[in-house]
């Protein structure tokens, strides 16, 4: 049967809209949007009071429910991970493996292919952040662990690409070639400069050779100086697009309102960087034989390495989208920089929006920005995980 859902507003991915409904075709995917007015074609669930949107899109997700992406990361894992997400209000997430040993590397890929031929709900593809990254900018990535790509990791990279629905790879200018950027960015994989120290010049000549994107954006990597423009400068003055933490702890107030004065409006997308504390009470977790702790109460919000490190996020999606709106953004705004834009930087055109056949995943928000409701494939998640929320 056809279900109507009907909202106070209807966000479409571009526009908000007046006391609209969303009909959903039995087989889970959009049929259409109905203006108000118009005629529906079945009795309407009036949802009241808030907005409809839809599923929300994370790009950077190192864990949740407990578990981080790594060593021993299979499918059913993955499915966990995408599962916690869900529940927190982002549908489509790209599992997110920081720099690890090359075994690693290929039990992620692969358990990240397995779950693509099984259609994990919610799983959209891999992020690999790292290991080909800058010694001077590693933040909680392991040290030991960092290097230059070799012909052996782009050889893999490329095969990854072939088998998932999408990549996306962070990497620093300087640990790799241009030529290696090229031959990435022609297999489709979505290059992300990240965790660098890089000119300015050396980020114009990686997006000259297919680089589309930057890793959150103002972190780990060289800032912008009075005649050093450095990855920020470049990210702003270039159409890159940036994917941003905020969180009120990774960027100051004033950083994130130049970052969205600065670039286009669909130049700037949100990221969670969620670890395993996501969707659970834990207050610690380890992350490569490393503690990282959970801070309560003022501080809530930080997750920490021994030496006061930032190691991820304690946040999720719909958070950020209040935050912002916190900060004078326009709802509509803050809503695509965590749905359609995302889903446009790894070219998902069936998630992120309310259009004829795009996928039925979508959120309901109170007047607040306050999370609600979830359905996945026009089916309505039964129990939200408010953990942190």
């Amino acid at each position: 049967m056809t279900l109507v859902l009907k909202a106070a507003q209807v966000f479409d991915g571009w526009q908000m809209h007046a006391e609209a409904a969303i009909s959903l075709a039995p087989d889970g995917r959009i049929a259409a949007l109905h203006p108000q007015g118009s005629p529906l074609p079945a009795p309407a669930l009036d949802l009241g009071a808030g907005i409809l949107a839809p599923g929300l899109v994370d790009l950077q997700v190192n864990g949740g429910g407990g578990v981080m992406v790594g060593p021993e990361t299979d499918m059913a894992q993955l499915a966990h991970i995408c599962a916690i997400h869900t529940a927190l209000g982002a549908c489509a997430i790209l599992p997110t493996l920081i720099t690890d040993a090359p075994d690693v590397t290929v039990r992620v890929i692969a358990a990240g292919s397995a779950a693509a031929r099984a259609g994990v709900q919610g799983f959209a593809g891999l992020h690999l952040e790292g290991p080909h990254l800058a010694q001077s900018r590693k933040g909680a990535h392991d040290p030991a662990l960092i290097r230059p790509m070799r012909d052996a990791d782009l050889a893999l990279l490329l095969r990854a690409a072939q088998d998932l629905p999408a990549l996306m790879v962070t990497l620093a200018p300087e640990a790799v070639t241009l030529e290696q950027i090229r031959a990435l960015a022609q297999a489709g994989v979505v290059v992300s400069l990240g965790h660098s120290d890089c000119t300015s010049a050396q980020a114009q000549a990686a997006q000259a050779a297919g680089a589309r994107a930057v890793t959150h954006l103002f972190n780990a990597m060289s800032g912008l100086q009075t005649r050093a423009p450095g990855l920020v400068g470049a990210a702003l003055t270039s159409d890159l697009r940036a994917g941003i933490i905020a969180d009120g702890v990774h960027v100051a107030p004033e950083c994130l309102q130049i970052a969205l004065q600065m670039k286009a409006p669909d130049g700037l997308f949100l990221v969670s960087d969620a670890m395993a504390v996501a969707g659970s009470t834990m207050a610690e977790f380890q992350l490569g034989g490393r503690v990282i702790r959970r801070a309560q109460g003022a501080q809530a919000g930080r997750l920490t390495l021994a030496d006061g490190t930032l190691a991820g996020a304690d946040i999720s999606l719909p958070q950020s989208v209040r935050h912002l709106a916190g900060l004078g953004v326009a709802p509509a705004r803050a809503l695509a920089m965590a749905s359609r834009i995302p889903a446009d930087v790894i070219s998902a055109p069936e998630r992120g929006r309310i259009v004829p056949g795009a996928r039925g995943d979508l959120v309901l928000f109170a007047p607040d920005l306050e999370l609600r409701a979830v359905w996945c494939a026009g089916r309505p998640v039964e129990s939200l995980i408010r953990a942190g929320m």
